[in-house]
């Protein structure tokens, strides 16, 4: 597959965040375009518009507000039109019984978010360069699970 950019979703209701994401994002070698929302519904509406460019990578906040993130992944996977899509989902801190049930769900990524920006900026670089390489190389993404 000959891809120039990723195409790449933050689903976050805190602004700062999604600033932090799109700064990082800018900075690396790879091209991504992205796109924020901040709800989980706005995302599915998006989601779900014919017209809507279906992202190699969706990262979601745990914590994001109308429905729980392992229901958002539950509606995704549901939506065969998804079945190419990774998503990632970040949290400051969750058990890990709850991390066990993101991948059980369809969640390919979890990402135990740092505090530092230096620390955010290396661990999203290393999610979204093993997704380029997932994508560049035609690698079966269904078995693609992470946790940093």
């Amino acid at each position: 597959m000959n891809k120039e950019f990723l195409n790449v979703i933050v689903a976050d209701d805190n602004e700062n965040t999604l600033i932090f994401f799109k700064n990082i994002f800018k900075e690396l070698k790879i091209s991504i375009k992205v796109q924020c929302f901040n709800s989980g519904i706005s995302l599915m509406k998006y989601l779900n518009n014919e017209e809507a460019v279906i992202p190699e990578i969706v990262f979601m906040r745990y914590e994001i507000p109308e429905k729980n993130s392992l229901e958002w992944i539950e509606e995704i996977r549901d939506n065969q039109k998804f079945n190419n899509m990774v998503i990632a989902i970040y949290s400051e801190s969750i058990p890990e019984n709850e991390v066990e049930d993101i991948f059980v769900k369809g969640g390919n990524v979890y990402i135990k978010k740092p505090e530092a920006f230096d620390q955010l900026k290396k661990v999203l670089t290393e999610v979204i360069t093993i997704n380029w390489q997932y994508h560049t190389s035609g690698l079966n993404k269904e078995n693609f699970i992470l946790k940093v």
